[in-house]
């Protein structure tokens, strides 16, 4: 047992503050890092400043990068009839895997959900409406995770958007409900992709 004043239970508290992380999880983290050498303990101390200091959200899609307009926005190949809705910006990378989306993306940093005070008005839905405005959309593929607040937040997103001539779809359920789509593999996100189903008020 370690006591109260340990310096190692500290780096356990910030660890299990990470999503996914439990109170075994962060304690064995805590103590592999600790065994490193020095040299590789400050490299990594060093890559996480780093990154927290030079990345930020795209002021067009909201996805954390360290250019604006990032990646996605700035290239010209991509298909500016299509959109695709997320929740977080690493659902971009599991989309972006599957090799089947070559169009643009929105990010909502969030999902409402009433039980973390996070509402409709709590998610910033302005800068995407503004884009699906001023923008040629065709098709918006809405891929919010499969749980309540991500279908909950679907269903929102429908309603704002039906009276843009837009057309609405919903990845098909080949993701598992309750699931996130980061931890989904490609070929199922894939087949989600391919069989999205419209939206219908």
């Amino acid at each position: 047992m370690l006591g109260q004043d340990h310096p190692l239970n500290r780096l356990i508290e910030e660890l299990k503050k990470i999503p996914g992380i439990g109170a075994k999880t962060a304690q064995r983290i805590a103590f592999y890092l600790i065994g490193l050498p020095q040299e590789e303990s400050d490299s990594l101390a060093n890559a996480i400043k780093e990154a927290k200091r030079k990345t930020f959200y795209c002021s067009i899609c909201n996805s954390i990068t360290h250019i604006d307009p990032c990646y996605h926005c700035s290239d010209e190949g991509r298909d500016d009839r299509l959109m695709c809705i997320v929740e977080e910006p690493y659902n971009i990378s599991s989309i972006e895997k599957t090799g089947v989306f070559n169009g643009r993306y929105h990010v909502l940093l969030g999902v409402l959900s009433p039980l973390k005070g996070v509402g409709p008005d709590e998610l910033k839905t302005e800068k995407l409406i503004k884009r699906v405005k001023e923008g040629n959309f065709k098709e918006i593929i809405i891929a919010t995770n499969p749980t309540v607040e991500g279908e909950a937040t679907a269903l929102y997103l429908a309603k704002i958007l039906k009276s843009f001539n837009v057309k609405l779809t919903r990845l098909a359920m080949g993701l598992p409900v309750g699931s996130d789509i980061d931890f989904a593999d490609q070929v199922t996100i894939k087949k989600a992709l391919e069989g999205r189903t419209e939206l219908k008020d």
